[in-house]
C-alpha cells in the first residue's frame, strides 16, 4: 500500500536553515567567558535539545545555582539573537523553499516542530513564518524531544494522523521523538539520524514524488 502523505513537518535548526552554527557560536562565546572547553563534538550533543537540557550538558558538572543558570541561559540566548537577526531569506537551506512550494501546490499541510523558543524569530527573518499552517516550538509542550509531544501537537493542529505525515529531522533526539509518535521520518544528520526511515544528505533536489517513492520502498522492504 502506498504511503498516504498529507503533511510535512519540519524541525527548524539544521533542517530549514543552518542555525545550528549560530547556536554553536553562541554557546562557544559563553564557554569562552566562563572558562569551559566547548568542542564541535560537544555541540553535536546539544542538537534537538531544549536550552535547559543543553545547559546541563554544557556546564560539564559545574555547580550552578538557579540565578547563575538563568544568567547563563539569558546570555547565550542574547548572543543567539544577535546572530539570528542577521538571517535573511537567502539563508534558507537548499531545497526547502522548492519543497514547501510543491507541497503547498499539492494541497499538503505544512508544520514546524522545534525545541527552540526562538523559532518564530528565525522563521520571520527567513521570510517563512506564513509558509506554515502550524508552528510548535519550545513554548508549546511540557515534554521536549525525545518525547513525541511536539510532533503530535503539530499533527493535531494540521488535522492529520502521524502515519500521514513526514517529519524532517537532523538530530537523534528528534528522530526518536518522531518515531515514537508514529510518524514517517526523514533524517538529515548522517550517522546520528540513521534510525530514520529514509536518510538524505540534504533536501536539495527532493521532490514529493521522490519522497513518496523512498518511503514506499522502505515500507516494501519491511514486509
Amino acid at each position: 500500500m502506498a504511503v498516504d502523505l498529507r503533511a510535512l513537518i519540519f524541525d527548524l535548526d539544521g533542517v530549514i536553515a543552518d542555525t545550528v552554527a549560530l547556536h554553536f557560536r553562541s554557546w562557544q562565546r559563553l564557554a569562552d567567558e566562563e572558562g569551559i572547553v566547548f568542542t564541535p563534538e560537544d555541540g553535536e550533543r546539544l542538537l534537538g535539545l531544549t536550552r535547559e537540557q543543553s545547559l546541563d550538558i554544557f556546564r560539564k558538572g559545574r555547580a550552578l545555582d538557579a540565578a547563575q543558570a538563568e544568567d547563563w541561559l539569558a546570555r547565550k540566548n542574547r548572543y543567539f539573537h544577535e546572530l539570528a537577526r542577521r538571517l535573511t531569506p537567502a539563508d534558507v537551506a537548499p531545497g526547502v523553499a522548492d519543497l514547501l512550494a510543491e507541497a503547498r501546490a499539492a494541497g499538503l499541510k505544512l508544520g514546524v516542530g522545534s525545541s527552540s523558543r526562538n523559532a518564530r524569530l528565525v522563521l520571520e527573518r527567513l521570510g517563512l513564518l506564513t509558509a506554515f499552517d502550524a508552528l510548535g516550538d519550545g513554548h508549546t509542550v511540557s515534554r521536549p524531544k525525545p518525547a513525541p509531544d511536539i510532533f503530535l501537537w503539530v499533527a493535531e493542529r494540521l488535522g492529520v494522523a502521524p502515519a500521514q505525515a513526514v517529519v524532517f529531522e537532523d538530530s537523534a533526539a528528534g528522530v526518536q521523538a518522531a518515531l515514537g509518535g508514529g510518524f514517517w521520518v526523514v533524517g538529515l544528520g548522517g550517522a546520528r539520524t540513521q534510525a530514520a526511515h529514509v536518510n538524505l544528505p540534504s533536501l536539495a533536489g527532493l521532490t514529493l514524488d521522490a519522497l513518496v517513492a523512498a518511503l514506499d520502498a522502505h515500507q516494501a522492504a519491511q514486509r
